[in-house]
């Protein structure tokens, strides 16, 4: 009989917890679980990605994620919106950093592997804050700096690491992979300045902005896709069954509630506290690995924490 009022007591509390969680901090905690979401898709896509192009990859899980949104905007009424300034900047944001961002993202996690490639996601926010200083005149304390250079630090430390899946990986690999995760984030980087002040300049909701941004990753995706002659290659193969879940189950994840949750963060809380906690995905990742049963090195794992001190360092000071 205690046991279970002791039961029941713990679950109020962590009810409660959660209530003040979402309620006190909504942008904080939508940062955190789009951050555990990419992580979790990008994990499925590391594994999509030997068997499906880059480009083909990013059009289904776009399409998957924009049928999804139309169907949550009928139902919660937000199907309606005026079509203004704001909307051309969040479709502009979503060529840029859907369309070209995670087409590249796609292309370096399979020169790179999973963990490394979402590891260089930590180099978004120091993108961002270097783009802010030339375009927007954001001044950068020392602190900020020495935040960017330990960033670079830890993922630097990380990708230079010589494992035994590495050492299959020629030099060309890795260069390649190194310069598709660079324009990804600089992509990423130039979409979340974008993204930010639209949502700032407009009442348009994150809901609604995912949508209009996955549009215009849309639009990108398309035109590139029919400049191949054939552009999309069926996947809908009775042996295929597996796959086409597997690409559901990443879009609704990383793409569809993702989006969603990271637009939430930059309503909802600074940009730099954001990126910074959108940032966590390569520790999430780590357990993740684990259970798939990948070997993590010591240095691994203490670079991905030398790279996100980093990134808190850059908007602490």
């Amino acid at each position: 009989m205690t046991s279970s009022f002791n039961f029941i007591i713990l679950r109020l509390v962590a009810c409660y917890l959660f209530s003040w969680l979402v309620s006190d901090f909504k942008g904080e905690f939508a940062a955190l679980t789009a951050a555990f979401f990419w992580a979790v898709s990008s994990a499925i896509y590391g594994s999509l990605g030997q068997k499906i192009s880059p480009l083909q990859l990013n059009f289904f899980k776009g399409a998957i994620a924009i049928a999804l949104l139309i169907l949550t905007l009928s139902l919660t009424g937000e199907i309606n919106f005026s079509l203004q300034s704001s909307v051309v900047i969040l479709l502009i944001s979503g060529a840029i950093g859907i369309g070209l961002g995670d087409t590249a993202y796609f292309l370096a996690i399979n020169h790179l592997g999973v963990r490394k490639s979402l590891l260089m996601e930590n180099l978004t926010p120091p993108i961002a804050a270097v783009l802010g200083l030339i375009f927007l005149g954001e001044s950068l304390s020392y602190g900020a700096w020495c935040g960017i250079f330990i960033t670079l630090i830890g993922i630097t430390w990380v990708i230079s690491e010589r494992t035994n899946v590495a050492a299959t990986t020629d030099d060309r690999t890795l260069k390649l992979g190194i310069i598709w995760g660079i324009l990804a984030n600089l992509s990423q980087a130039i979409a979340a300045i974008l993204s930010r002040f639209a949502l700032l300049e407009s009442d348009i909701t994150p809901l609604q902005s995912t949508f209009v941004r996955l549009i215009g990753g849309m639009g990108i995706i398309i035109c590139l896709l029919l400049t191949k002659k054939s552009p999309i290659k069926s996947i809908y193969s009775p042996k295929s069954v597996k796959q086409v879940l597997a690409i559901f189950i990443a879009a609704f994840a990383g793409t569809y509630l993702g989006v969603w949750l990271q637009q939430t963060a930059y309503k909802f809380t600074a940009a730099g506290i954001a990126s910074t906690l959108t940032a966590t995905s390569p520790l999430f990742i780590l357990p993740l690995a684990v259970a798939m049963g990948d070997k993590i090195s010591f240095r691994a794992i203490l670079g991905a924490l030398v790279a996100l001190a980093g990134v808190t360092l850059l908007f602490t000071y």
